[in-house]
């Protein structure tokens, strides 16, 4: 993921006049880890990540693999891969990363072989001929399994150091929102489930300069 472009936030609040203790992080919300979720904070400048939630499948000392869950793309999947079942399935904007890759995470688990655990039921991968064959038959639904476009990627060391500019918070949230689909208040609602002072984060507007 590009580092040029982003704004610290210690900058934001300088602009702002806001008080700096508003924006730090806790120490158990700046621990990515695969299963977790990170939430842009509220002036990311960068289009592929503002206000977004990115799933983290895997984390380790090499780099970070993500996948967005709130930039849905307006065409069904089968518009998009050659050779895919004529279905209303959706995909989404998985990151700025080999966007000319297809991804997916499921709740199939071992029934799609090769597929590897994430997150509670949340699986990542598999045989992609298993998945073609079920969806054909219908025996996979919409809420089962999400797919993605391109992937969030960061490099060793590198996801640690936004985090440490307070670019992202890192936490859980309910498996069923992660495979629910786009949900365009996303972003708002895990702060506000957060407490006090990511509910006012979740109340800045985009451009703190028009306010």
């Amino acid at each position: 993921m590009p580092w040029n472009g982003f704004m610290p936030l210690t900058r934001i609040c300088f602009m702002m006049n806001l008080d700096f203790d508003l924006f730090s992080i806790e120490k158990k919300y700046r621990i990515p880890q695969a299963g977790r979720v990170l939430v842009s904070e509220p002036f990311l400048p960068d289009e592929n990540f503002r206000r977004s939630i990115v799933f983290l499948a895997e984390h380790n000392e090499k780099g970070t693999i993500g996948f967005v869950l709130n930039k849905p793309i307006k065409a069904h999947i089968h518009e998009l891969v050659n050779d895919f079942p004529d279905v209303e399935f959706t995909v989404s904007l998985g990151g700025p990363v080999a966007t000319d890759t297809l991804h997916y995470i499921h709740t199939l688990g071992p029934v799609i072989p090769d597929s590897k655990r994430v997150y509670r039921n949340i699986y990542w991968g598999g045989d992609y001929d298993a998945i073609k064959k079920m969806i054909s038959l219908g025996t996979i639904g919409t809420e089962q399994i999400r797919f993605f476009v391109g992937y969030a990627g960061w490099g060793q060391g590198q996801l640690e150091r936004e985090i440490s500019e307070n670019s992202w918070v890192a936490t859980h949230i309910r498996p069923e929102m992660i495979m629910s689909g786009y949900q365009p208040e996303i972003w708002k609602e895990v702060l506000r489930s957060m407490g006090a002072k990511f509910r006012l984060w979740s109340g800045f507007p985009v451009n703190p300069g028009l306010n």
